[in-house]
């Protein structure tokens, strides 16, 4: 396969890695190109703008993972309405038709839940502007890409975490960790589980499912996480006091419809994910 990865950092170009490691053709747009390996091809490309570069004639699926340059509506906006948007304005002017288009998008989309449990089947309900962009850049690859022959796919991530992405960890260290004192659950997902997941669904599925929630398998507890990362670095537990507002919301995401696809973890929980870490094992990539 030809595969196109319009955003490629860190996960981008992890993904990249593992298509190239099976064969694949892999284009990266980015606006660094030069910081990309010589696995993955690539060029220079900004996604907030409307003249992105040819598109390989024969690119068989697209991924879209992209990230804003600020936390801000306007940044959020242009990094991914505007990149999906522009992505699929430079795939029909060059007349490509891809089997498939993924949309790396975020469990943000469902906001707060109490608790609760989540699937894809819940009706999102975004809490913040980050939440609420993301489902328009979603519905918007559905609509532009319905009736054309082209699967859209959006991957909905909890928060990943992986080499480079330390800030519990560092938390803990710097004494500035702080136990809820409420039960708040947390969702996440390894980022090299978070990029073969991106190759998995463009590989496997013949016939995918338009949304799929990539998280672990324990939608575990904050406090619970605090205490793990606190006992494997031998420091002392975080104190229970106010943690402030809920990062992400306070929901229980499940992975079933992803793992009924075949697909397997290598961090199935935070724990295999942080011993990993906390081991020096991985790089993330530039």
């Amino acid at each position: 396969m030809t595969i196109l990865l319009a955003g490629c950092g860190d996960l981008g170009t992890e993904a990249g890695l593992r298509f190239a490691a099976l064969g694949h053709r892999v284009v990266g747009w980015r606006r660094s190109p030069g910081k990309l390996p010589a696995a993955i091809e690539g060029v220079a490309a900004d996604l907030g703008a409307p003249d992105l570069p040819a598109v390989p004639k024969d690119t068989t699926a697209v991924v879209i993972a992209v990230a804003a340059d600020a936390p801000t509506e306007d940044a959020y906006r242009a990094a991914y309405l505007g990149g999906v948007t522009h992505v699929l304005d430079a795939l029909e002017r060059d007349g490509v038709r891809p089997a498939r288009v993924l949309f790396v998008s975020s469990t943000a989309v469902y906001g707060d839940a109490s608790g609760g449990w989540v699937d894809e089947d819940t009706v999102p309900a975004p809490g913040g502007f980050s939440g609420r962009v993301l489902v328009e850049a979603e519905d918007a690859l559905r609509a532009r890409l319905a009736g054309t022959g082209t699967a859209a796919v959006s991957l909905r991530l909890g928060g990943i975490y992986g080499p480079g992405r330390t800030r519990l960890i560092d938390q803990v260290r710097s004494g500035s960790a702080v136990i809820p004192e409420d039960v708040r659950y947390t969702n996440r997902i390894h980022r090299d589980d978070a990029a073969a997941a991106i190759v998995h669904l463009v590989s496997v599925p013949a016939d995918p499912a338009p949304v799929y929630i990539g998280v672990d398998d324990d939608p575990a507890d904050l406090g619970s996480v605090l205490r793990f990362l606190a006992a494997a670095m031998d420091l002392p537990q975080p104190p229970v006091g106010d943690a402030g507002p809920a990062r992400g919301g306070n929901k229980r995401c499940s992975n079933g419809l992803l793992r009924g696809t075949g697909f397997t973890y290598a961090f199935p929980s935070f724990r295999e994910g942080y011993r990993d870490i906390l081991a020096g094992n991985g790089v993330r990539h530039p």
